[in-house]
């Protein structure tokens, strides 16, 4: 990580003295509060937090620390599995009171600032019938979660989230405020689609928006004894289906709530949940494949799109424990498959899960190196998560996460997706990059040469 120090009873003074938001040192009565990250899992202790109220807080907050030697981690909407915008004894950036968003409805554009979740974008912009693709719960952040690509329920039809990137403000290591796109900066702009947050502290973005607003989709589950079957099913149905339909795969317990039926609450189960985003009058014609499967449950129905987005929030609200591993795969052979379904009765808590995120159809068009987003060949982003209320149960679900990897890796493409990774070291990082490694150290050389933003999953400035 890094040997900086921790901010002096001076240093904190000094930037409280430039904030136009707050900081918040140990000693306040909001400090426990405001340290604390979606994954309970994590638990820092930072010697102060500038909650920014503006860039120049931003600006402000990067300046004093730099100049006082001080680790810096950033933080947007939280989520970070790794926890990885939270450090301890440094500096916390905080930008969750920048929250301001404007569709420009006749440019087809929407603006974020960098504290904003996707819920904030979302609502914004369905009020005009459109939607930027982001991610599968509303609560991420959107800076986060675009910086490290940007994976979800509209990926096959509209791309990644940084594929629909179309420019972003940034603050560097420097204290300088400078915009990066395909016309300004334009290998920062390069970087910053997928190269997390190494580059400096993103303050807005601009997206393009898509003609997104009621779609047809919802859950379908089979009992896991048909696992295999529909995992081979899957494997084919999702590349060769028209890019308006998603559906992600997923082993999961079914909750023990409203609207799941009674005598399927509890039950290990597998899944996929469907995202139509085309022309309303072919979907029968689009589901009867999945309806002929027989589903014991099939949920799919018409709903605005933020309902999709956020119909996993209440499921997992920020305090629990969480535990990630995830890869990249081009194909899911029979063998991998068997040792999925192995792994699935073996689901540790009622909350954990395994995903299988398509990436193909609009995801595939862009070359592997026209963004620092590198795994261009994949068909799916695996994420297995042990999650449970309790830190308890923390050694079980994790021991089964571990395993459940190791025995998936040797089918893998080699790297992971990094906003689903918990912090693995450079060996990893660099597998997730692959050959765009070398670049984004060059260019992380150019624009933070001292590797002050080091708090991610970092990527080392070339010597």
């Amino acid at each position: 990580m890094s040997d900086r120090t921790s901010p002096t009873i001076g240093v904190a003074n000094v930037l409280a003295d430039r904030l136009h938001g707050e900081l918040i040192s140990p000693d306040d009565e909001s400090y426990d509060e405001a340290r604390k990250v979606y994954n309970r899992m994590i638990d820092r202790r930072p010697g102060a937090i500038a909650r920014c109220a503006d860039v120049a807080d931003v600006i402000a907050a990067v300046n004093v620390a730099r100049e006082n030697d001080l680790t810096v981690a950033i933080r947007g909407g939280g989520h970070n599995g790794a926890g990885l915008g939270i450090c301890d004894d440094g500096l916390v950036i905080e930008l969750s009171r920048m929250r301001n968003v404007k569709v420009d409805a006749e440019a087809g554009t929407v603006s974020a600032d960098g504290g904003c979740t996707w819920n904030d974008v979302d609502k914004a912009t369905h009020a005009f019938g459109k939607a930027v693709p982001s991610g599968i719960i509303s609560t991420t952040g959107v800076g986060g979660l675009t910086l490290g690509g940007g994976i979800g329920n509209l990926t096959r039809k509209c791309g990644l989230t940084i594929d629909n990137l179309l420019e972003a403000d940034v603050v560097l290591a420097s204290g300088k405020l400078v915009k990066a796109s395909r016309d300004e900066n334009e290998d920062l702009f390069w970087a910053i689609r997928g190269g997390g947050g190494n580059f400096g502290v993103v303050t807005s973005f601009l997206f393009r928006l898509h003609d997104v607003h009621t779609i047809i989709g919802g859950p379908t589950f089979w009992h896991l004894d048909r696992a295999k079957e529909i995992m081979q099913w899957y494997r084919k149905f999702i590349v060769d289906a028209p890019e308006d339909l998603n559906g992600w795969f997923a082993f999961l317990t079914v909750p023990p709530v409203a609207p799941f039926p009674e005598e399927l609450q509890m039950k290990k189960m597998c899944g996929v949940l469907w995202c139509y985003a085309g022309d309303e009058s072919k979907a029968d014609e689009i589901f009867q494949p999945i309806k002929d499967l027989n589903p014991a449950l099939y949920g799919i129905q018409p709903m605005p799109f933020p309902a999709l987005q956020s119909a996993f929030d209440d499921l997992y609200p920020p305090g629990h424990q969480w535990y990630w591993k995830a890869d990249f795969f081009r194909d899911l052979p029979d063998e991998a498959i068997d040792r999925h379904v192995e792994f699935a009765h073996q689901l540790p808590t009622p909350q954990s899960t395994m995903h299988l995120y398509p990436i193909n159809g609009a995801a595939h068009r862009p070359a592997k190196d026209d963004t620092a987003w590198s795994y261009r060949d994949a068909n799916w982003g695996q994420v297995i998560v042990g999650v449970d209320p309790d830190p308890a149960n923390n050694d079980e679900m994790i021991a089964w996460a571990r395993d459940y990897w190791a025995a998936l890796h040797p089918y893998s493409a080699g790297g992971g997706y990094i906003n689903m990774m918990m912090d693995e070291g450079e060996e990893r990082v660099r597998a997730s990059y692959r050959d765009n490694y070398d670049r984004l150290s060059r260019i992380k050389a150019r624009y933070d040469p001292e590797n002050f933003f080091c708090v991610n999953q970092n990527i080392k400035p070339a010597a």
